[in-house]
Parts: C-alpha cells; sequence; structure tokens
C-alpha cells in the first residue's frame, strides 16, 4: 500500500481533496505510486482558489461594460494607407534582420474534429502535394529566414496529450529542413478536472488524474517555466509571433505587422479580419471600456453581433484569428509570480473513475475544467495595436469536417489566392465548370508573395492542370 507523507496528506485535507489520499492508500503500490507524483506536482493552493471561486461560491462572468469597434489600422486602400504600410513594413524588416523576433505556434490540439488521429499540424491540407500544416509553417518560417538573414527562432508549444508524437514527426521529417537546433518544444500546462458538485479532483483511471490544458493563455506560464522566455532575452529577441496551428495562410512574422506592433509602442498587438456575418464563431475584438479586449462569440449579445453602421457594415466587425505579437517584456511581468491571466470555468462532459474504480460516462456535463485566454493580456497592456488583414490573403482556418472552416473550404480558398497570384502575374488559370480554379499549390520557399512570384515565374510559364511550385523549380 502507498502511503501519502504527512504534509502532503495535511495538505490535501486542507483544501478538499483528502479523498486523494484514501484513493492512494486503496490501490496497490505501484498504481498508488504513480498516482501520488501526480498529485505531488499539483499546486494545490490555486486549485483549492479556483474551487472556492467557480464550484462552491460560482460567480457568473463579469458583463464587459461599453462595447464599441476597435481603434485600428485599417487595409490599406489610399496613398496614405499605402505609405504607412511601407514605414510599419521596413521597421518590422529591420527587426527581423537584427534578430529581435521570435515565433510561437500553438499546436496542442488533435485532429480529432477533423476525423484524424493525431495532433492537428499533421493534417495534410495541401491541394496539389498533400504537405501538411507543420510543413507549411516550417517552409514560410525557411522562406522568411532566407529573405531577411534572419535566425527567427520557432518555439512549438504542444500539450501533454501530443508533445511525443509531435516531436516524433519532426524528427521522421527531418524538421522539415530547418535546423533542429533552432526548433524548442514547449509543453502547455494542465489543470486537473473536478466534479462539479464537490469540487473534488477527478481520474481518467485509477492511477492517473483527469487532467486537461489550461487554455491558450497558459502559453505565457509555458514560455516561462520552460525558459524559453530567458533564451529569447538573452538572444536579444524583444518581441514573438504567437499563430495557430490551423490556419496554413497566416503570414508568419510579418513583417507589416511586427512593424505596426513596434512603431506603437506596444506590449500586445491583434491581427482582425472583418467578420463574414454576425454569427461567424470567431472572437470580437472591441472597445471594452477604455481598454481593447476580446469578447467571445458565446458571450456576445445577439444584437450587439448583429448591429450595422449606416453603411450596412457590422459596427462590431473585427474578427479575432488569435494571432499576436507580445513583448518578452509583458509576457514576464504577467507571469511574475505566477499568472496575472484571470482564470475561466469550462462545465464539461469528463468521463472518470469513481471511488471505487468504476468507469463514469456521464450523459450531462458533470465536471469543471479551469482555464486562460491569451487576449486577456489585452486589458493588461501599457498600449496595443490592431491591424486589419485581408481574409483572403490570410486567414482559412481547418477546425470542421465539414462546412464552412472545414479542410475543403480551406483548399479552394488557398486556390483562389494562389490563381490570383498567377492571374496578376499574366498567367492564364483554367477553371472548372463551377469557375473554381484547378488545384493550385505554390511553397513559400518559392514565392512567399504575390511580388516574388511575379519575379520568379520562368518566361512562358503557363497553367493546364494541377499545379505546384516549389523551390526546386527555382531557376538562377
Amino acid at each position: 500500500m502507498a502511503e501519502v507523507p504527512p504534509p502532503l496528506a495535511a495538505e490535501l485535507t486542507r483544501t478538499g481533496q483528502h479523498h486523494l489520499v484514501d484513493i492512494v492508500r486503496s490501490l496497490p503500490d505501484a498504481a498508488g505510486g504513480r498516482l501520488l507524483r501526480q498529485i505531488e506536482q499539483l499546486d494545490l493552493d490555486l486549485i483549492h482558489r479556483l474551487v472556492e471561486r467557480f464550484v462552491h461560491a460560482p460567480e457568473a462572468e463579469h458583463e464587459p461594460g461599453s462595447i464599441g469597434p476597435p481603434d485600428a489600422v485599417p487595409l490599406a486602400v489610399d496613398d496614405d494607407g499605402r505609405a504607412l504600410t511601407e514605414q510599419a513594413r521596413a521597421e518590422g524588416e529591420a527587426a527581423l534582420r537584427a534578430g529581435r523576433v521570435a515565433v510561437v505556434l500553438l499546436a496542442g490540439g488533435q485532429g480529432s474534429r477533423l476525423g484524424f488521429d493525431g495532433p492537428k499540424g499533421d493534417y495534410p491540407f495541401g491541394p496539389v502535394t498533400g504537405r501538411t500544416l507543420f510543413d507549411q509553417h516550417a517552409a514560410r518560417i525557411a522562406a522568411t529566414r532566407t529573405r531577411y538573414g534572419a535566425d527567427l527562432p520557432w518555439y512549438v508549444l504542444t500539450s501533454p496529450a501530443n508533445d511525443r508524437e509531435t516531436r516524433r514527426i519532426f524528427a521522421a521529417a527531418d524538421h522539415f529542413g530547418l535546423e533542429p537546433e533552432s526548433i524548442r518544444f514547449v509543453v502547455q500546462g494542465t489543470l486537473p478536472a473536478v466534479d462539479a458538485g464537490t469540487g473534488e479532483i477527478l481520474r481518467e483511471s485509477p492511477d492517473t488524474l483527469a487532467l486537461s490544458p489550461d487554455g491558450h493563455g497558459g502559453l505565457l506560464s509555458a514560455l516561462r517555466r520552460s525558459g524559453a522566455l530567458d533564451e529569447m532575452a538573452a538572444a536579444g529577441i524583444s518581441t514573438f509571433f504567437t499563430f495557430q496551428v490551423d490556419n496554413p495562410l497566416i503570414h508568419v512574422a510579418d513583417p507589416v505587422f511586427v512593424g505596426h506592433h513596434l512603431r506603437a509602442g506596444a506590449d500586445m498587438s491583434n491581427l482582425a479580419v472583418r467578420k463574414h456575418d454576425p454569427a461567424e464563431r470567431v472572437g470580437v475584438i472591441a472597445t471594452i471600456g477604455d481598454a481593447t479586449g476580446v469578447v467571445e462569440y458565446s458571450d456576445l449579445p445577439d444584437e450587439l453581433a448583429a448591429a450595422r453602421d449606416d453603411d450596412g457594415s457590422l459596427t462590431l466587425w473585427a474578427g479575432s484569428i488569435a494571432t499576436h505579437c507580445i513583448e518578452v517584456a509583458f509576457a514576464w511581468e504577467l507571469t511574475e509570480g505566477g499568472t496575472r491571466l484571470p482564470f475561466h470555468r469550462a462545465l464539461k462532459k469528463v468521463a472518470h473513475v469513481d471511488a471505487d474504480g468504476h468507469r463514469v460516462e456521464p450523459d450531462e456535463p458533470n465536471a469543471v475544467k479551469f482555464e486562460t485566454f491569451i487576449f486577456d493580456a489585452l486589458p493588461l497592456a501599457g498600449a496595443s495595436v490592431t491591424v486589419e488583414v485581408d481574409r483572403a490573403e490570410q486567414f482559412s482556418p481547418i477546425k470542421n469536417a465539414t462546412g464552412g472552416d472545414s479542410p475543403d473550404q480551406c483548399r479552394r480558398d488557398c486556390n483562389r489566392l494562389w490563381a490570383k497570384w498567377l492571374r496578376d502575374a499574366g498567367v492564364d488559370v483554367p477553371t472548372d465548370a463551377d469557375g473554381e480554379p484547378v488545384d493550385l499549390e505554390i511553397d513559400p520557399r518559392f514565392a512567399l508573395d504575390a511580388d516574388e512570384l511575379r519575379e520568379r515565374l520562368p518566361a512562358g510559364f503557363s497553367v493546364d492542370g494541377p499545379t505546384y511550385l516549389g523551390p526546386g523549380d527555382l531557376t538562377a
């Protein structure tokens, strides 16, 4: 029989988790030891505070104050806008060349909603090659490093559920042609799920706690805990660019965005696209009271979501694409002595084992999970800037198996964008009966943008069917 050390047993009792003492004692030595080692890693004081707040004395989520559109840098549609864009680009390019920027990929999710068994980053999306999301992001990072002569370190945030497999995928792919030492894996933190009635920590199996990721706000704590923030500071990196693994169109470390962030002296900045309808399931970047923040789509009243200006456009137009520039110093400040981000309560169905070790599969939500959101850092920032980007150029996430935000939709969006690049370069692109272009794929290492494509296309280039342009197609 495994024994819980008396000091730990006392702490478990004080924080309302004495049931774990009894469970450890009831298990065979090996199983009890495994469970005990997990318990020893818990921040019991934090869990106790969260249980008291969200289970024993739950309060309604704080209602935001007055909500209005953000003060944003709009798309450049006139000479003044284009001049501002070029000024920002110059500043961002200088920061990249000086090695002051790193990139952080949020890749802790699994592909289960897509019917895919594995890390979402390993999902094949390429219209022609079937390349994966990881491969696409790696190619863009490689091309950006080459263009600016930049180190551009790549931090990959994984979860306990997919960390080992993600590392295996990178190793098997020879790190997608990048130097292994330029990529650093950081594992997201976890918190236990607790019973929604009692606040007691649940178990996934007799000797395993029911743990879940601590939300995308846990990115900052993970970077600090792993030593990544220290590494960045020591390397002279002052800014990191964060993005989601499911969006293959994102311009990783976009110098225009980085430049706007730096010119504003911002602690944290956002990219936004115009929502295509009031019900689109994206957070809304807004002015909340006197600060910039993000309102979850599920928390936005229907009448506010549907409100329109005199020209018919949505008043709250700025959809968040979960892409940010964040200052290293600001991330350090937010994680000093524990996270300053507020926790949120999520009521979920969590399968678990009961005190006797019997499996329980709930029909209704039975547990509370605790998580933080990265956008809750925005109101804490001394300054921030929101930059609008063209959805067609930078946002087509893969979230659902079918319909909107699906792999098929993403491939169509990619084809349309790359067809536009080719047509702008004077190349005729065949279409099908529905007017959709043939399958296309332009590797970022061949061309990062339309201008580079125009410069690099060989004379007389034509498209007769599915076409891939990769680094092997470059001519001297």
